[in-house]
């Protein structure tokens, strides 16, 4: 068995949230679906339209998440 742990409030280690932040974002935000179907087809055109330009993902400000990490934990 493999025990993962992930930090509260450090959803910026999980890519999937940076991915699930733009759908959020960019496509969900103020829309309104009556069926399951519908929403299913919006996020699959999103995903298409998005996948055309896609980039990996670029890892910023590392030393500022790992001093507020080492201040925060240094006295465990």
């Amino acid at each position: 068995m493999v025990n993962c742990f992930a930090a509260t409030r450090a959803s910026w280690l999980n890519q999937v949230e940076i991915w699930f932040s733009i759908l959020q974002g960019n496509s969900l935000k103020d829309a309104s679906f009556t069926l399951v179907k519908q929403l299913r087809k919006h996020i699959d055109a999103f995903i298409e339209a998005y996948n055309e330009n896609a980039k990996a993902f670029a890892w910023t400000n590392s030393k500022v998440h790992q001093k507020r990490l080492k201040a925060r934990f240094a006295d465990q």
